[in-house]
């Protein structure tokens, strides 16, 4: 779940849509009267305030910050002589297609790419062993700029390379319970390999042309889930920073500056008595708990789901075999909405259906927040930065193979056979009407230190991210494209940041404006223990790291039923 993707189609209205009235604009909000005005929501909610836009009509794209500078060149000139070295990464990475939390040889080959370029790397960031903090320092001075590296796949999602039909590549065979490996379906595999060539681009830059700067790329693990990220920044690993630049694979080519769902990851534990199934009388089926929580949370959605807001779930745990009944059940919920306050008021109602589903069973539930992050705080200044760099390097060049697979894919999905986005999506306001959408754990870095974000094209038009489809394209004809063209956007923009640095300073001035009277604290709980997987002891010594890290509790505590089973209450009496 990146989930920040295809921003351009997020933020903007389609083409030819109707123009939304401010009365219709707050009801589609929820709102409760058309009349408050944007004082009272910033009492009221801050973060949502912070994030509204109020560009005026008649908008148009400024022109002359983006700088052609002999750095500039020299940036883009490393990334065109390290195009095979870049390439060949995001296929290794595609090919580990390591889940989150665990991606010990994906996490490997990224800091030694950076390692070759220069960069001092150090592993367990957070305390998570697969994420770590590469650093290169030119000179004293200058500005701190951040990269966004992630390499995590997808459960479920494999599929082979530049195949245009499904096609898994890891097929498990279970008679049982068939099903497909893990996958590049949100092209993870790019994006943290883009990410890694502009960081490295722009050191070598500033090495060769004497511009003070110390650039960081942070590998972050387990974004799928949202964890990495939310949590290193409660720790204080973006301190420091100026900027910090992100982008994600997307099916156009576009930056904005909009904002994106805050979200709670939440799971419910449902503890009953196992039996046999064949004598269930006074057993207590946890699996009937969670089976009822999810129908019964369906009906939230009518009249306590603003469009804004977004409800998914998925039962991860409901047992093993029909002939016993499930004592121990898990179902895991995403909680969405358009800031952490509202995402509250959703969470509450979530909670208050999973205890009426455990007093109807007779079990218990417990649950725990797995991760939760903001909004994402605009930046209208950066965006317009990288916008412009955006249209001077021009979009993407896609061959005609990637061409064939992008229209292969789109037939074997029912969509248009339009093939690939081939332009660079005009920078318009966002949409008046914030109707819902992805969320990123980006977001949280936003609050801290200005923060833009972009999409490539590496999927086609029309698909989505978390598909096999994306998968297909990550590391074949469209993902080269991809790539490559995503490390130019982020290696020119960041050394424009050098170069000019009253750009940099409008950039702040322009995030000091949007924070003023908002206190950021982060969306998790106060007792919040991330969750991790012990690593392998090869990954241990390669990375120099030790076991446990000194920020969790290991092993976890083990969840047990103690419940006994439901009184039937007292014997009949023999019929005489």
């Amino acid at each position: 779940m990146c989930d920040l993707h295809d921003q351009h189609e997020h933020d903007h209205l389609p083409a030819g849509a109707p123009q939304l009235s401010r009365r219709h604009v707050m009801q589609l909000l929820g709102a409760a009267g058309v009349t408050a005005g944007v004082a009272q929501v910033a009492a009221a909610d801050p973060a949502q305030a912070a994030a509204v836009d109020a560009t005026p009509a008649g908008y148009v794209a400024p022109a002359g910050r983006a700088a052609d500078t002999p750095a500039k060149k020299a940036a883009l000139a490393w990334i065109a002589a390290h195009q095979d070295d870049i390439t060949g990464l995001n296929d290794e990475i595609w090919g580990n297609a390591e889940l989150s939390l665990r991606e010990w040889k994906s996490s490997l080959a990224e800091a030694e790419f950076l390692e070759r370029a220069g960069f001092d790397v150090e592993f367990g960031t957070a305390g998570f062993p697969t994420a770590f903090t590469a650093t290169y320092r030119q000179g004293r001075g200058g500005p701190v700029l951040g990269f966004s590296g992630e390499y995590d796949a997808l459960p479920g999602l494999s599929q082979r390379k530049g195949v245009g039909h499904h096609d898994p590549l890891e097929y498990v065979h279970d008679p049982f319970a068939p099903g497909y490996g893990p996958g590049h379906g949100c092209g993870h595999s790019a994006l943290g390999t883009a990410a890694a060539a502009a960081a490295a681009a722009v050191a070598q830059a500033a090495k060769k042309h004497r511009l003070p700067v110390t650039v960081k790329f942070f590998g972050s693990t387990a974004e799928e889930t949202l964890i990495g990220k939310t949590y290193a920044v409660t720790k204080g690993v973006y301190e420091g920073l100026d900027a910090f630049l992100d982008w994600h694979p997307s099916t156009a080519n576009a930056t904005g500056w909009g904002t994106t769902t805050a979200m709670t990851a939440v799971t419910f534990t449902f503890l009953g008595v196992a039996g046999h199934g064949g004598t269930p009388l006074g057993n207590k089926s946890a699996l009937d708990a969670a089976v009822m929580m999810a129908t019964m949370s369906e009906f939230l959605r009518e009249e306590n789901l603003a469009p804004s807001g977004r409800l998914h779930w998925v039962i991860n745990n409901g047992g093993d075999i029909p002939n016993v009944t499930p004592e121990i059940a898990e179902i895991s919920y995403y909680v969405r909405e358009g800031s952490p306050e509202r995402v509250r008021v959703l969470l509450d109602k979530v909670v208050a259906v999973a205890e009426a589903a455990a007093k109807a069973s007779q079990t218990t539930v417990r649950h725990r927040v797995t991760s939760a992050c903001w909004n994402q705080l605009p930046a209208k200044a950066f965006a317009e930065l990288l916008h412009e760099n955006m249209r001077t390097i021009g979009p993407p060049v896609y061959t005609a193979d990637a061409q064939k697979l992008a229209k292969e894919l789109q037939e074997s999905l029912g969509l248009p056979a339009a093939g690939m986005h081939t332009q660079v999506a005009e920078l318009t306001p966002p949409n008046p009407a914030f109707l819902g959408g992805g969320s990123t754990d980006v977001a949280d870095i936003s609050w801290n230190v200005p923060t833009v974000s972009l999409g490539v094209a590496l999927a086609p038009i029309g698909t989505k991210m978390h598909t096999w489809s994306t998968a297909a394209c990550a590391a074949a004809a469209p993902g080269r494209a991809a790539v490559l063209t995503a490390a130019r956007y982020l290696a020119a923009t960041a050394v424009d940041l050098i170069t000019q640095p009253e750009q940099l300073k409008a950039i702040k001035a322009e995030f000091a404006e949007r924070t003023k009277g908002v206190e950021w604290k982060t969306a998790l709980p106060d007792d919040y223990e991330p969750p991790m997987y012990e690593p392998p002891a090869w990954f241990l010594k390669r990375t120099r790291q030790s076991w446990p890290p000194e920020n969790i509790t290991w092993p976890p505590r083990r969840i047990v039923s103690q419940e006994k089973f439901a009184s039937l209450g007292p014997d009949l009496a023999p019929q005489k």
